[in-house]
């Protein structure tokens, strides 16, 4: 297994101390698990898209507007 080193700032270590029964380090093993998982979803269902990148801004922006409206915020 490799090793990492992270930096996290003082605040943040300070606040993990109080938490000394947590194992931090699978905490962190296991979030960047779920997000090479992530990309490597997104990057499969891409892969044979024929959505251009203009495509998928457009339908980003009709969902922010459509969420915004329910949300009452537009």
């Amino acid at each position: 297994m490799s090793n990492i080193t992270l930096m996290v700032p003082e605040e943040l270590q300070r606040r993990m101390r109080k938490h000394n029964e947590i194992r931090w380090s699978e905490v962190i093993r296991k979030a960047i698990e779920k997000k090479i998982n992530d990309l490597e979803l997104l990057e499969k269902m891409t892969t044979k898209s024929k959505l251009t990148e203009s495509d998928a801004l457009e339908i980003s922006k009709k969902i922010d507007a459509s969420v915004a409206k329910e949300l009452g915020l537009a």
